[in-house]
Protein backbone atom coordinates (compact mmCIF):
# COMPACT_ATOMS: atom_id res chain seq x y z
CA UNK A 1 0.00 0.00 0.00
CA UNK A 2 1.20 3.20 -1.21
CA UNK A 3 0.72 6.33 1.29
CA UNK A 4 1.45 9.50 -1.78
CA UNK A 5 2.39 12.72 -0.59
CA UNK A 6 -0.09 15.52 -2.26
CA UNK A 7 1.41 18.81 -3.72
CA UNK A 8 -1.39 20.98 -4.70
CA UNK A 9 -0.02 23.94 -6.42
CA UNK A 10 -2.15 27.24 -6.68
CA UNK A 11 -0.28 30.22 -7.77
CA UNK A 12 3.39 28.59 -7.33
CA UNK A 13 2.69 27.53 -3.68
CA UNK A 14 1.84 24.65 -2.07
CA UNK A 15 -1.77 24.82 -0.68
CA UNK A 16 -4.77 22.60 -0.02
CA UNK A 17 -8.20 23.09 -0.48
CA UNK A 18 -11.67 22.56 1.02
CA UNK A 19 -13.76 20.57 -0.98
CA UNK A 20 -12.14 21.96 -4.27
CA UNK A 21 -13.00 25.52 -3.37
CA UNK A 22 -10.04 27.68 -5.15
CA UNK A 23 -11.21 30.52 -2.43
CA UNK A 24 -10.87 28.35 0.46
CA UNK A 25 -7.16 27.59 0.24
CA UNK A 26 -4.42 27.23 3.06
CA UNK A 27 -0.63 27.72 1.88
CA UNK A 28 1.55 24.89 3.54
CA UNK A 29 4.55 26.21 1.74
CA UNK A 30 5.82 28.72 -0.53
CA UNK A 31 8.46 26.43 -2.22
CA UNK A 32 6.66 22.96 -3.47
CA UNK A 33 10.14 21.73 -4.27
CA UNK A 34 10.71 22.03 -0.74
CA UNK A 35 8.47 20.23 0.28
CA UNK A 36 8.43 17.52 -2.36
CA UNK A 37 12.08 16.91 -1.12
CA UNK A 38 11.03 17.19 2.40
CA UNK A 39 8.15 14.24 1.65
CA UNK A 40 10.91 12.56 -0.16
CA UNK A 41 13.03 12.39 3.07
CA UNK A 42 10.07 10.94 4.88
CA UNK A 43 10.28 7.67 2.80
CA UNK A 44 7.74 8.79 0.41
CA UNK A 45 7.85 6.53 -2.96
CA UNK A 46 5.48 8.30 -5.00
CA UNK A 47 4.49 12.11 -5.28
CA UNK A 48 0.67 13.18 -6.33
CA UNK A 49 1.01 16.74 -8.09
CA UNK A 50 -1.72 18.61 -9.26
CA UNK A 51 -1.83 21.98 -11.04
CA UNK A 52 -4.67 23.52 -9.35
CA UNK A 53 -5.20 26.78 -11.62
CA UNK A 54 -4.68 23.92 -14.92
CA UNK A 55 -7.71 22.56 -13.53
CA UNK A 56 -9.53 25.12 -13.66
CA UNK A 57 -8.02 27.07 -16.17
CA UNK A 58 -8.09 24.00 -18.39
CA UNK A 59 -4.26 24.64 -19.50
CA UNK A 60 -1.13 24.12 -17.68
CA UNK A 61 -0.60 26.99 -15.17
CA UNK A 62 2.08 25.59 -12.99
CA UNK A 63 4.92 24.48 -15.16
CA UNK A 64 7.56 26.32 -14.57
CA UNK A 65 6.91 25.07 -10.62
CA UNK A 66 6.47 21.42 -11.71
CA UNK A 67 9.69 21.64 -13.40
CA UNK A 68 11.70 22.22 -10.45
CA UNK A 69 9.98 19.78 -8.36
CA UNK A 70 10.80 17.38 -10.70
CA UNK A 71 14.28 18.86 -10.69
CA UNK A 72 14.59 18.69 -7.02
CA UNK A 73 13.36 14.79 -6.93
CA UNK A 74 15.77 13.93 -9.68
CA UNK A 75 14.44 10.90 -10.90
CA UNK A 76 14.24 9.00 -7.23
CA UNK A 77 11.11 8.16 -7.04
CA UNK A 78 7.88 8.61 -9.88
CA UNK A 79 5.67 11.40 -9.43
CA UNK A 80 1.92 11.61 -10.96
CA UNK A 81 0.20 14.86 -12.28
CA UNK A 82 -3.09 16.51 -12.69
CA UNK A 83 -4.59 19.72 -13.65
CA UNK A 84 -5.51 21.11 -17.01
CA UNK A 85 -4.07 18.41 -19.23
CA UNK A 86 -6.60 18.30 -22.30
CA UNK A 87 -4.27 17.56 -25.19
CA UNK A 88 -1.30 14.81 -26.43
CA UNK A 89 1.16 17.43 -26.68
CA UNK A 90 0.81 18.92 -22.88
CA UNK A 91 1.31 14.58 -21.85
CA UNK A 92 4.04 14.23 -24.01
CA UNK A 93 5.62 17.95 -22.75
CA UNK A 94 5.62 16.81 -18.89
CA UNK A 95 6.18 12.93 -19.65
CA UNK A 96 9.78 14.43 -21.56
CA UNK A 97 10.08 16.72 -18.62
CA UNK A 98 10.36 13.92 -15.92
CA UNK A 99 6.47 12.89 -15.29
CA UNK A 100 5.88 9.26 -14.78
CA UNK A 101 2.41 9.03 -14.76
CA UNK A 102 -0.14 11.70 -15.73
CA UNK A 103 -3.69 11.57 -14.65
CA UNK A 104 -6.88 13.21 -16.93
CA UNK A 105 -9.88 14.03 -15.21
CA UNK A 106 -12.43 16.38 -16.95
CA UNK A 107 -11.22 15.57 -20.06
CA UNK A 108 -11.73 11.85 -19.56
CA UNK A 109 -15.20 12.39 -19.08
CA UNK A 110 -16.02 15.69 -21.96
CA UNK A 111 -13.54 13.75 -24.48
CA UNK A 112 -13.65 10.45 -24.00
CA UNK A 113 -11.67 9.88 -27.41
CA UNK A 114 -8.95 12.23 -25.99
CA UNK A 115 -8.53 9.49 -23.04
CA UNK A 116 -8.49 6.59 -25.74
CA UNK A 117 -5.80 8.46 -28.14
CA UNK A 118 -3.67 9.18 -24.59
CA UNK A 119 -3.78 5.74 -23.59
CA UNK A 120 -3.08 4.30 -26.84
CA UNK A 121 0.04 6.73 -27.54
CA UNK A 122 1.13 6.38 -23.77
CA UNK A 123 0.69 3.51 -22.70
CA UNK A 124 0.69 2.63 -19.09
CA UNK A 125 1.41 5.89 -18.18
CA UNK A 126 -1.94 7.06 -18.23
CA UNK A 127 -4.30 7.40 -15.01
CA UNK A 128 -7.87 9.03 -14.99
CA UNK A 129 -8.83 10.87 -12.09
CA UNK A 130 -12.35 10.27 -11.09
CA UNK A 131 -13.98 12.87 -8.25
CA UNK A 132 -17.90 12.20 -7.08
CA UNK A 133 -20.90 13.55 -5.16
CA UNK A 134 -22.77 10.79 -3.92
CA UNK A 135 -21.66 8.40 -6.64
CA UNK A 136 -21.72 11.10 -9.35
CA UNK A 137 -18.78 12.34 -11.23
CA UNK A 138 -17.90 16.02 -11.29
CA UNK A 139 -16.16 18.13 -13.34
CA UNK A 140 -14.26 21.98 -13.99
CA UNK A 141 -12.26 21.68 -11.17
CA UNK A 142 -15.18 20.34 -8.75
CA UNK A 143 -17.51 23.05 -9.56
CA UNK A 144 -19.77 20.83 -11.69
CA UNK A 145 -21.44 17.82 -11.17
CA UNK A 146 -22.40 15.01 -14.22
CA UNK A 147 -25.32 12.72 -14.30
CA UNK A 148 -22.36 10.20 -15.13
CA UNK A 149 -22.04 7.21 -12.62
CA UNK A 150 -18.92 7.05 -11.00
CA UNK A 151 -18.99 3.02 -11.63
CA UNK A 152 -19.91 3.07 -14.90
CA UNK A 153 -17.70 5.89 -16.76
CA UNK A 154 -14.40 3.81 -14.85
CA UNK A 155 -15.23 0.50 -16.20
CA UNK A 156 -15.60 2.31 -19.51
CA UNK A 157 -11.92 3.79 -18.62
CA UNK A 158 -10.72 0.40 -18.23
CA UNK A 159 -11.32 -0.77 -21.40
CA UNK A 160 -9.25 2.24 -22.79
CA UNK A 161 -6.17 0.62 -20.69
CA UNK A 162 -5.88 3.19 -18.31
CA UNK A 163 -2.99 2.39 -15.31
CA UNK A 164 -5.39 3.04 -12.28
CA UNK A 165 -8.19 4.89 -11.52
CA UNK A 166 -7.46 7.63 -8.80
CA UNK A 167 -11.16 8.10 -7.10
CA UNK A 168 -11.98 11.04 -4.88
CA UNK A 169 -15.19 11.78 -2.62
CA UNK A 170 -15.68 15.35 -3.06
CA UNK A 171 -17.45 15.72 0.17
CA UNK A 172 -14.60 14.33 2.28
CA UNK A 173 -11.73 15.82 0.28
CA UNK A 174 -9.75 18.51 2.15
CA UNK A 175 -12.22 18.00 5.37
CA UNK A 176 -10.23 15.31 7.57
CA UNK A 177 -13.19 13.26 7.92
CA UNK A 178 -12.44 9.89 7.17
CA UNK A 179 -12.46 8.02 3.84
CA UNK A 180 -15.46 6.83 2.00
CA UNK A 181 -14.69 2.98 2.86
CA UNK A 182 -18.27 2.07 0.91
CA UNK A 183 -17.75 4.01 -2.25
CA UNK A 184 -14.09 3.38 -2.55
CA UNK A 185 -14.70 -0.54 -2.13
CA UNK A 186 -17.63 -0.74 -4.21
CA UNK A 187 -15.67 0.57 -7.28
CA UNK A 188 -12.95 -0.92 -6.76
CA UNK A 189 -15.13 -4.20 -6.68
CA UNK A 190 -15.97 -3.68 -10.05
CA UNK A 191 -12.34 -3.55 -11.79
CA UNK A 192 -9.59 -5.10 -12.85
CA UNK A 193 -7.38 -2.04 -12.58
CA UNK A 194 -5.82 -0.78 -9.52
CA UNK A 195 -7.66 1.90 -7.12
CA UNK A 196 -5.84 4.77 -5.18
CA UNK A 197 -8.11 5.92 -2.62
CA UNK A 198 -8.23 9.72 -2.20
CA UNK A 199 -10.60 12.44 0.34
CA UNK A 200 -10.74 12.94 4.19
CA UNK A 201 -7.83 10.51 5.27
CA UNK A 202 -7.36 11.87 8.51
CA UNK A 203 -4.54 9.50 11.02
CA UNK A 204 -3.09 6.09 11.18
CA UNK A 205 -6.79 4.45 11.99
CA UNK A 206 -7.71 5.54 8.51
CA UNK A 207 -4.58 3.82 7.00
CA UNK A 208 -5.24 0.78 8.94
CA UNK A 209 -8.84 0.42 7.44
CA UNK A 210 -7.48 1.00 3.53
CA UNK A 211 -5.03 -1.80 4.39
CA UNK A 212 -7.74 -3.98 5.68
CA UNK A 213 -9.33 -3.58 2.19
CA UNK A 214 -6.07 -3.48 -0.02
CA UNK A 215 -6.67 -6.80 -1.31
CA UNK A 216 -10.07 -5.23 -2.82
CA UNK A 217 -7.58 -3.53 -5.70
CA UNK A 218 -7.03 -0.74 -3.80
CA UNK A 219 -2.74 -0.08 -4.42
CA UNK A 220 -2.65 3.40 -2.58
CA UNK A 221 -3.95 6.16 -0.68
CA UNK A 222 -3.51 10.02 -1.68
CA UNK A 223 -3.12 12.42 1.33
CA UNK A 224 -2.80 16.15 1.92
CA UNK A 225 -4.85 18.08 4.89
CA UNK A 226 -3.83 15.41 7.19
CA UNK A 227 0.18 15.25 6.65
CA UNK A 228 0.06 19.17 6.12
CA UNK A 229 -2.00 19.81 9.42
CA UNK A 230 0.01 16.77 11.30
CA UNK A 231 -2.92 14.79 12.19
CA UNK A 232 -0.99 12.42 10.19
CA UNK A 233 2.24 11.60 10.85
CA UNK A 234 3.59 10.26 6.83
CA UNK A 235 6.71 8.41 7.67
CA UNK A 236 4.62 6.23 10.60
CA UNK A 237 1.68 5.78 8.25
CA UNK A 238 3.87 4.80 5.45
CA UNK A 239 5.51 2.33 7.80
CA UNK A 240 2.55 0.64 9.36
CA UNK A 241 1.29 0.70 5.95
CA UNK A 242 4.19 -1.51 4.75
CA UNK A 243 3.85 -3.62 7.84
CA UNK A 244 -0.18 -4.41 7.52
CA UNK A 245 0.88 -5.64 3.61
CA UNK A 246 3.64 -7.80 5.42
CA UNK A 247 1.48 -9.50 7.59
CA UNK A 248 -1.47 -10.18 4.58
Amino acid sequence: MLIIPAIDIKDGQCVRLKQGVMDDATVFSENPEDMARHWLEQGARRLHLVDLNGAFAGKPKNESVIRAIVKAIDGSIPIQLGGGIRDLETIERYLDNGISYIIIGTAAVKIPGFLHDACYAFPGQIMVGLDAKEGKVAVDGWSKVTGHDVVDLAKKFEDYGVEAIIYTDIGRDGMLAGINIEATIALARKLTVPVVASGGITNLDDIKTLCEIESEGIMGAITGRAIYEGTLDFKKAQLLADELSAMV
